[in-house]
């Protein structure tokens, strides 16, 4: 069958907003052969695919600044793109977009040891920065799995975590202020160099907004001194219930462990195959670990050895040193990739109260197996950050519409028992026809509100976090 002739119309505006772009970016910033589109179709949700209009690479906000204003005129959508890694299509293209990705804005801008600042392009990879800072004994606190390629900019898009947030907290408690390029091409500065700023907080309306409000261009991230010491312990139990009523214990009781990560059966034989971290054969394995002086080290682990034990734990190990520390925690960051080997999977990250745990573990294990789907649970334990992993066969036919469905319930528990649909990986196309189980009608205008102020034609990452119909008919209107 002949394919229909393209449009020429469609291909002459194309054209322009090419060679528009072509002349306000260096010769090889501006990408627009199908062949190396390809390349920004989707992020690391890769059951959705579609090639943008183009991609631009620009290496300054100036040039952001640049790409906006002519996006913005020729009314244009565009997509701010870090590093790709979102696993809630926070960074899909659409047909008629533009994509500003920022790798090439990398630059470490300014360190102040003094007043413990670091400030930084937003293309960045959040491990580089605390590489930027470590000889000097210093670190970022945020550390998602995805921190060896994860950019700054995508943190603070999906206010980001890790498995050191139950302490330090999320990309918001670690932002002190950003550059943002608004839709128009406007720069605006918001917070700075300094622990608050006057008036209202549009620095936390920004962290977590997913690309909708701006493009932010550079960062000022605080740095904190690395602690004495960290050790963490490994906790075996024999069932996913009995680990979970046990964080809830060590919770109550009022210990601050810097971390306390989950891992279910499927997942601890995935990541021991993978990364060779010496996990023990149990059912579920908790990972807590706590840091300070050796004394501090040594008071807390006791006390959670203590609250351990009352559930009848089939291993506890500590680490004996920094080696084995580090594979520790080489097995949780090699999750995702050693699960990704097995099977095509589905990553949610709704969560929950912690109290919660045993109720929703033994849930979600019901509703696996009505649907006849396997699932693999690792998660922030200490502060109800589920990951389900919900696995499936990508060829087989029907097998991705019933692990959506299975996600969707899923993530409908989280509501229920007091939780919420995101913890770190944003709502992105994923969780956007979600949005109304949690979030009634009043609610949700107070959103778009916000969104009508600082993109009022809409143009900026379309099609996500909010219900599809209502977005398009904001953008039409």
């Amino acid at each position: 069958m002949r394919m229909p002739e393209p449009d020429p119309s469609i291909l002459a505006r194309k054209a322009r907003i090419v060679a528009r772009l072509a002349t306000a970016l260096p010769k090889d910033a501006v990408i627009s052969d199908p062949a190396e589109l390809r390349a920004y179709e989707c992020d690391a949700l890769t059951a959705y695919r579609c090639p943008p209009l183009a991609v631009t690479l620009p290496g300054s906000t100036e040039e952001v600044a640049a790409v906006a204003r002519i996006c913005f005129e020729e009314g244009v959508p565009v997509v701010p793109r870090g590093s790709g890694t979102s696993l809630a299509g926070g960074a899909l293209p659409t047909a008629d977009c533009v994509v500003i990705g920022v790798a090439r804005l990398n630059r470490v801008l300014e360190i102040d040891y003094e007043d413990r600042i670091i400030r930084v392009q937003t293309g960045r990879t959040n491990l580089s920065v605390s590489a930027a800072v470590e000889e000097e004994g210093f670190f970022y606190a945020p550390d998602p799995s995805s921190q060896l390629a994860c950019a700054i900019a995508g943190n603070i898009g999906m206010n980001s975590g890790g498995a050191h947030c139950l302490k330090y907290g999320v990309t918001t408690n670690n932002l002190l202020g950003v550059t943002l390029v608004l839709m128009d091409g406007t720069v605006v500065e918001l917070g700075g160099a300094h622990l608050d700023a006057a008036g209202y907080d549009l620095l936390g309306v920004v962290c977590g907004s997913e690309g909708q409000l701006g493009i932010a261009t550079e960062a000022t991230l605080r740095i904190l001194r690395k602690p004495e010491g960290a050790r963490p312990v490994l906790m075996g139990f024999g069932s996913n219930e009995v680990a979970g009523a046990c964080v809830s214990d060590i919770i109550r009781a009022g210990v601050l462990p810097v971390a306390i990560e989950f891992m279910d059966r499927p997942c601890i034989r995935a990541c021991e195959d993978f990364a060779q971290a010496g996990y023990p054969d149990v059912e579920a394995l908790l990972i807590v670990e706590v840091e300070g002086s050796e004394a501090e080290i040594a008071e807390q682990l006791s006390k959670i050895i203590e609250i351990a034990r009352r559930h009848a734990p089939e291993v506890i190990r500590e680490s004996g040193s920094a080696e084995e520390s580090a594979l520790i925690w080489k097995g949780r960051k090699s999750a995702f990739g050693a699960m990704g080997q097995i099977a095509d999977y589905i990553c949610l990250d709704g969560t929950i109260p912690v109290s919660e745990l045993p109720f929703v573990l033994r849930r979600i294990g019901e509703l696996t197996a009505d649907y006849g789907l396997g699932v693999a649970n690792v998660f922030h334990a200490g502060d109800g950050n589920m990951h389900p992993l919900i696995l499936y066969d990508a060829n087989k036919p029907g097998d991705l519409d019933k692990a959506e469905h299975l996600g969707a319930d899923i993530l409908r528990l989280c509501v229920e028992v007091g939780g919420c649909l995101t913890g770190e990986h944003g709502v992105g196309v994923e969780k956007r026809d979600l949005m109304t189980v949690q979030f009634g009608p009043a609610d949700l205008e107070a959103q778009l509100w916000v969104k009508d102020v600082f993109d009022p034609r809409w143009l900026l990452n379309p099609a996500k976090v909010f219900p599809l119909a209502t977005s398009e008919s904001r953008r039409a209107a």
